[in-house]
């Protein structure tokens, strides 16, 4: 039941990215926890959905045990009571998935010594959180699309961090948190200086890009249309408008 609280955009774009091909969706009108009163539209349970699910439980699980070692005791109870609640849905995940369950604490673990360190390459803290959405490829899919599915998912990875971290920017800043892209670029009145913001929107259109030419190697399924607009519309719309500091607080 908790792990229903944790549903993420990415996950859900990934349930649809590995939706079989020869599995139609079906669409139901259902209750929920989210509309106990109303019956609302929803695709029923798939294995796809089943699968993203377990990534879902286990990325936040690592997550919160990364915040609660970077925090203050105090700060961390909140974290700390979410690790709890949380406990036997990422149990029976871990048993699921543990091979990527393991891919998520090491590749967790990487990042957070190279956050530690300080270190000033974007590419370095991108790469590691890349590889973490990678372990999500399927082992046994076949040679060709499994070559492509790496690709989408390694720049889909890169670009979400870089993303992320360009909306943080000004917040990391304030608060004296490590940002990689505040070490390489520090702040001119706050913001991202001009030259930077050109440079980071050169390699988040980049990796963009190569989502797409990755995307149109993969066999099509019944969210397809849904994926070609996301990633052809929706990144280069989220990218501009986070570069131009439009989405904090909208």
């Amino acid at each position: 039941m908790a792990s229903r609280f944790i549903l993420s955009y990415e996950l859900v774009f990934l349930s649809m990215l590995l939706w079989d091909t020869n599995e139609p969706p079906v669409i139901k009108r259902k209750r929920c926890i989210a509309s106990p009163c109303k019956r609302r539209r929803c695709t029923a349970p798939s294995s796809s959905l089943d699968l993203c699910a377990g990534f879902t439980v286990i990325l936040t699980w690592w997550k919160l045990r990364d915040t609660i070692s970077d925090e203050s005791f105090i700060k961390s109870i909140p974290h700390r009571l979410a690790v709890l609640v949380l406990s036997p849905a990422y149990k029976k995940a871990a048993r699921e998935l543990p091979e990527f369950s393991d891919k998520v604490r090491a590749e967790l673990s990487l990042l957070a010594d190279f956050e530690d360190s300080k270190g000033h390459s974007i590419d370095g803290a991108a790469d590691k959180f890349a590889n973490i959405i990678c372990a999500a490829v399927p082992q046994d899919a076949a040679s060709r699309v499994r070559r492509s599915m790496l690709e989408l998912l390694y720049h889909l990875g890169r670009w979400i961090y870089i993303i992320d971290a360009c909306d943080d920017y000004k917040n990391d800043v304030k608060s004296s948190k490590f940002n990689p892209i505040a070490e390489l670029y520090p702040p001119i009145k706050g913001k991202i200086p001009e030259d930077g913001t050109g440079n980071l929107k050169t390699t988040l259109t980049h990796s963009n890009n190569l989502v797409c030419l990755a995307f149109e190697l993969l066999p099509e399924n019944a969210w397809s249309d849904i994926i070609r607009n996301m990633i052809y519309f929706g990144m280069p719309e989220m990218t501009e408008r986070v570069l131009n500091s439009e989405l904090k607080g909208n």
